[in-house]
């Protein structure tokens, strides 16, 4: 719905032979990929086994860490990655293993929100909204992950050696707080995601922090109840950046 529909937004050749989506999670972008290329060859990566048994010829999935050494045989015409802000240690060094394994003109494409939440008007430091959003940071910190860098992609993609790199930026307000439907209906779908995976967002981050499951369950009860109520004006912004390795690029380190 962000992209009117659109799975990327990259200017990608239509004739392009082989495609890796990273973190690929239930596989459902590489799967519908794969439904729009029938001619390319899919894969889907990821370290949890949980995408479907029956998908289309042309696409397959692995069990594989983006943070270690890539050892793919093929290189890729398209590397795509979404929803990775609380993946990686070193997103730099993801992105630069991406552009060693694409094929000169080949894109990369990350599509991620920046983390933590924004505000329209003053900030609701009063709330526990607020508090959560600190906690979980914090707590991700303690854990060596950083759930800021989404903020950065641009700029790393560029250290990495791409060009005509595009930053594009959306907004997904957490409670249909806005006018128009469009935002309302963005608002709807954005905060029934939240509010169906905020344990599982949340327990291990505030676990670090020493909490009990009684303490932290209490807790999300007042953030559920934040993130329902169209008072507090919160929001993310949803960041999509791509660029293009150039012809005759050597391999980065």
């Amino acid at each position: 719905m962000t992209t009117q529909g659109k799975l990327f937004l990259a200017p990608i050749r239509k004739n392009i032979k082989n495609a890796l989506d990273i973190a690929t999670g239930t596989g459902i972008w590489a799967i519908e990929f794969a439904q729009q290329f029938p001619e390319a060859e899919v894969i889907g990566t990821d370290l949890s086994p949980i995408q479907p048994e029956y998908v289309p010829k042309n696409c397959r999935f692995e069990i594989d860490d983006a943070e270690d050494e890539w050892a793919f045989r093929t290189k890729f015409d398209f590397i795509h990655g979404r929803a990775l802000l609380s993946c990686f240690r070193d997103p730099g060094a993801v992105i630069r293993q991406a552009f060693n394994a694409l094929v000169p003109g080949g894109y990369l494409e990350f599509q991620d929100g920046i983390f933590p939440m924004s505000y329209v008007g003053p900030e609701r430091t009063d709330t526990a909204l607020y508090r959560w959003n600190e906690l979980v940071l914090s707590g991700a910190e303690r854990a060596g992950l950083c759930w800021t860098n989404v903020q950065h992609y641009k700029r790393l993609f560029e250290e990495a050696g791409f060009e005509d790199v595009v930053e594009r930026r959306f907004y997904w307000p957490m409670s249909p707080w806005p006018k128009g439907r469009y935002y309302k209906s963005i608002a709807a779908l954005f905060q029934e995601d939240m509010l169906s995976g905020l344990e599982g967002f949340s327990f291990k981050a505030l676990g670090l922090h020493g909490w009990s499951t009684d303490k932290i369950l209490e807790f999300l009860e007042d953030v559920r109840k934040d993130m329902k109520d169209t008072s507090i004006h919160a929001y993310i912004t949803v960041v999509i950046v791509y660029g293009r390795k150039p012809s005759g690029a050597s391999q980065v380190s």
